[in-house]
């Protein structure tokens, strides 16, 4: 796993709960917290990390990772900037998964296992996206979703009718985007 991502995690645990917080969860995860964007690290630092943060929080580490993604994705935006140009919603950035934002990723990270996205559009504004990933990060998949979201001042409800953490092959998660009133 990339570096970016525990940078991105370091942020919004920093900007949330203060820079000493970060050094805590390092702490209780038994790690030591070096992480370069363009570095490798593994998928179970991320693990070890959100499992200190949902003891500390008594939140279910799904929670925790969902929050990491949601108020990660504005950093991402802020630090790559060009991902967003041409999107004019949630819907189009990420239906450009696959073909554009994950191209990108590569360049800029040589490597990165990004994972592939299947869509199917049910045209009743429900979109589903089958998830598919060995590292079985679905929940911070739904919380960059739903930070896409807040970017570009929608709203949307996840939910997730299978789930690899629940024995499936893949997950499906199902977008309803709800008019703002």
């Amino acid at each position: 796993m990339k570096g970016i991502i525990f940078n991105v995690a370091e942020a919004t645990v920093s900007d949330e709960f203060g820079e000493d917080a970060w050094d805590d969860l390092l702490e209780s995860a038994g790690l030591d917290g070096a992480y370069t964007a363009l570095g490798d690290y593994p998928v179970d630092h991320l693990v070890a990390l959100v499992t200190a943060a949902s003891d500390k929080l008594s939140l279910p580490p799904a929670d925790v990772i969902r929050f990491i993604g949601r108020r990660g994705f504005p950093i991402l935006i802020d630090k790559y900037p060009d991902m967003a140009v041409g999107h004019s919603s949630a819907r189009t950035f990420v239906l450009s998964l696959n073909e554009v934002i994950h191209p990108e990723v590569r360049k800029l990270y040589p490597g990165a296992d990004v994972p592939t996205f299947e869509y199917r559009d049910s045209g009743k504004g429900v979109l589903e996206i089958e998830y598919v990933s060995n590292r079985q990060l679905c929940y911070f998949a739904e919380g960059l979703i739903l930070g896409c979201a807040d970017y570009f001042d929608e709203s949307i409800d996840i939910s997730q009718p299978t789930c690899q953490h629940d024995g499936a092959i893949s997950c499906v998660l199902r977008l309803q985007w709800i008019a703002n009133d």
